[in-house]
């Protein structure tokens, strides 16, 4: 089967916000089997809105609008799928009633009158419950054709595509597509290919689909079954055979689950807590370690030290450290480390101190120049990293290659 993506909002056209939501239902529904061909934006127009969903019809089995949903006039993409499927609206009790409790819920007196709009749907349609939001997801079906409505939030979008959606399409299939993902860190992308080139070489059902990410891999194995119980049988060999291939370096089969979470997890098992002290990263590795829910037991303060008497003040780098080997080197990268799990009576601590440009660098010390030190139980290890992108990636190859660098640490830690 074909599908066909529609983003709606004159914002994603003057590019006030950045499109995440073609990306995402990409990814989701080549996972579930379907082919996409196609993908548009439309502003805000109701003639161009309607000309590309006619369009979009005319070509593709099914077609996912996202955005146009909400309260405001110029929320148009109900209106127009349902004069392009040939369908009146009408109220719906049950969408009304969740907006009322949502608005309650917000302990929010005033429900302006635009938000009923919102509980209006096409006859025939299949209402799709928002658990994060007012606005309803919409699935139509007519003459072999099938429109789907999603809201334009991404934090609405997602969570509806993940637990209503996808099981939609997945029973449209004259086979179920299922799929699992193993999650590979300290392996770049072109090593995995090579690792794994004879199993791609060789695919059929199921297949392997290896996705690049910032500092990570993950590998997609799909495959075609009457049911879940089937596709199991034919994942589980391939599964197998990546951890004899990649071993210690797949933290996860789990499509939800992050790299931080597999490190928080990691620390919660061994029941050892944490801390950061960071420099080019300015807070963004704490973050990514706060961004788990429950991290709060394994991490109770960290420290940012960019300026040199930062370091000295704050974790007890020495001055003479500083002074002969400077800030970018990794001897305080491993004072830092040592100093900021002290300083916090942590079991393990991540230091990060670098160049991440575009200013700063030398002929010694170049831009994307970075040092990661871990301790861990009294041991400190420090790695010297070379990045080459600009200044954001430069930061953000530094948190993933430090929470790979604990990952690896604790592992080594828990064997010997």
């Amino acid at each position: 089967m074909t599908v066909e993506f529609i983003s709606v909002g004159t914002e994603i056209l003057l590019g006030n916000i950045v499109n995440t939501n073609a990306a995402y239902l990409s990814e989701k529904c080549a996972a579930l089997g379907l082919f996409c061909y196609h993908q548009s934006v439309v502003g805000d127009n109701e003639k161009r809105l309607e000309d590309a969903i006619k369009l979009a019809v005319s070509r593709s089995d099914i077609v996912i609008l996202g955005g146009g949903l909400g309260p405001t006039a110029d929320d148009l993409t109900k209106e127009v799928t349902a004069k392009v499927f040939g369908k009146a609206l009408y109220e719906d009790p049950h969408t009304k009633s969740r907006i009322q409790d949502y608005f309650t819920h917000i302990q929010s007196k005033n429900i302006t009158s635009n938000n009923w709009k919102q509980a209006m749907v096409p006859e025939g349609a299949i209402v799709v419950d928002n658990d994060n939001g007012t606005a309803p997801g919409l699935i139509l079906e007519e003459n072999g054709k099938i429109a789907i409505l999603l809201p334009g939030p991404p934090n609405e979008l997602k969570p509806m595509f993940e637990a209503k959606i996808a099981p939609y399409l997945n029973r449209l299939q004259p086979e179920g597509i299922y799929s699992k993902m193993v999650k590979v860190c300290s392996v770049g992308e072109s090593r995995a290919e090579t690792q794994i080139k004879d199993l791609l070489d060789n695919q059929s059902n199921p297949t392997i689909a290896p996705y690049a990410k910032t500092g990570e891999v993950h590998l997609r194995v799909t495959a075609r079954a009457k049911n879940e119980e089937e596709a199991d049988a034919l994942i589980q060999p391939v599964i197998d055979e990546l951890f004899v291939r990649f071993g210690d370096n797949i933290y996860t089969t789990k499509e939800d689950v992050t790299l931080e979470d597999a490190v928080v997890e990691l620390l919660k098992e061994k029941h050892m807590t944490v801390t950061t002290a960071e420099s080019c990263t300015a807070g963004l590795l704490a973050g990514r370690i706060m961004n788990v829910s429950g991290a709060s037991s394994v991490y109770e303060e960290g420290y940012i030290t960019y300026a040199n008497h930062a370091k000295s003040k704050l974790l007890g780098v020495k001055k003479e450290t500083l002074e002969k080997y400077g800030a970018v080197s990794e001897q305080t990268a491993r004072e830092m480390a040592e100093g900021a799990a002290r300083e916090a009576k942590a079991d393990a601590a991540l230091s990060v101190t670098g160049i991440a440009g575009p200013e700063g660098g030398t002929e010694e010390k170049p831009v994307g120049l970075v040092y990661i030190g871990c301790y861990v139980n009294g041991h400190t290890e420090v790695k010297e990293f070379h990045f080459t992108g600009n200044r954001a990636k430069n930061r953000d190859y530094a948190v993933v290659r430090a929470l790979t660098f604990l990952r690896e640490q604790l592992l080594k830690a828990e064997r010997s």
